[in-house]
């Protein structure tokens, strides 16, 4: 095998291996009052692995209200998840918001916010997560949460430096924890995709794309090597000059 086709091969087999993130977003703006946003979760214990079956959760975000640097939502949350799973309590919702918010406020079932936290199972930093109990980070806590068949309801508000005439929030994650009937696996996350968006009109549109795949940041560099080693060598290669070949006669 030529050195093309091994760096061909490399970067074939990395990129097959690569468990992309979903980018699912939704937008809103001070004309958007009673638009309304719904998400499916899935959910895994480890970035980037197979999914548990049966450990599933929904979201409900709707805009009830612009004022100021202010962006306030409804938001109901049910936790969906099934056999094998016999018990899980969903502790919590996150997401990221554009521009990035500088305070946020919430009631009802998830009355504790953290912003700027790291989210547990490899997702990382995430702009802002909602808890139903008093902690210092977004991996959970306490006792509460919504069990099996549960929904729980409240508001949030989004705090911003200044008047924002378009918000974007993306990025969406709920945390499982106390889950029974999976063996070794007591706490997970999960990642959202919008199901449906109904507007404030009362139009609705059902999505259910699953995401748009985006290539993990460590396999964008891992590309970019590959990419970069396949220049070189064809630059090595186009500066060989042939070698002459002798073939000698046989006494």
């Amino acid at each position: 095998m030529n050195t093309y086709a091994k760096f061909a091969v490399a970067i074939a087999a990395s990129l097959s291996m690569a468990s992309p993130a979903l980018a699912d977003s939704m937008l809103f703006n001070s004309s958007d009052i009673g638009k309304t946003v719904t998400l499916d979760y899935n959910g895994y214990s480890s970035n980037g692995g197979a999914s548990i079956t049966g450990l599933t959760g929904s979201t409900t975000f709707t805009l009830t209200g612009v004022s100021g640097n202010d962006y306030t939502f409804d938001y109901s949350v049910t936790n969906t998840s099934s056999a094998p799973v016999t018990d899980s309590r969903i502790s919590g919702f996150a997401f990221n918001t554009d521009p990035t918010i500088t305070g946020a406020a919430s009631t009802g079932a998830y009355g504790f916010t953290t912003l700027n936290s790291n989210y547990p199972n490899g997702i990382g930093t995430v702009d802002v997560c909602f808890k139903d109990a008093n902690t210092n980070s977004c991996a959970g806590g306490g006792s509460g949460g919504l069990t099996l068949g549960q929904t729980g309801t409240g508001s949030f508000t989004l705090s911003f430096a200044s008047p924002v005439s378009a918000l974007t929030l993306s990025d969406f994650y709920v945390r499982y924890q106390s889950i029974t009937g999976v063996p070794g696996v007591s706490s997970a996350t999960g990642a959202g995709t919008i199901n449906t968006s109904t507007t404030s009109g009362g139009s609705t549109t059902s999505t259910s794309t699953g995401g748009t795949p985006v290539p993990e940041p460590g396999m964008l560099g891992l590309f970019g090597a590959g990419i970069v080693g396949l220049a070189l060598a064809r630059r090595r290669n186009s500066g060989r000059r042939p070698v002459a070949r002798l073939t000698l006669a046989a006494a």
